[in-house]
């Protein structure tokens, strides 16, 4: 019989149920700096809301936020792309280049289901 090594676990958390209840779980958890500004949006914009219209906006919104955060590799990757287009880049095509990629990460990010 043969030994298999156990496969490491991932350093990035799985993404949680799209829930408000479940996103900010997890981002207490794993990503604990984006809690003020995500309890201070949930009051501002949810909490005290007559119809639930604004909660699958701020889920969207938050759920690109903790999908970045949780892995700081992709999370300084694109902070690097979006900072070289606004500070360093002198070509407005390069500068076009490097947010277009940045946009298709956070696109790509929004798109993630829970447990990915």
């Amino acid at each position: 019989m043969a030994v298999h090594a156990a496969e490491p676990e991932s350093a990035v958390p799985p993404m949680p149920e799209r829930t408000p209840k479940a996103l900010r779980e997890a981002i207490a958890e794993h990503t604990p700096d984006l809690l003020p500004d995500f309890d201070a949006h949930w009051k501002w914009a949810i909490a005290d809301a007559y119809n639930l219209g604004p909660v699958p906006a701020f889920i969207a919104r938050w759920w690109g936020e903790y999908a970045l955060a949780r892995d700081p590799e992709l999370d300084a990757y694109v902070h690097d792309l979006e900072h070289r287009a606004a500070y360093e880049c002198t070509d407005i095509n390069e500068a076009k280049a490097l947010l277009e990629e940045a946009s298709k990460i956070h696109y790509r990010v929004r798109a993630l289901e829970p447990g990915e």
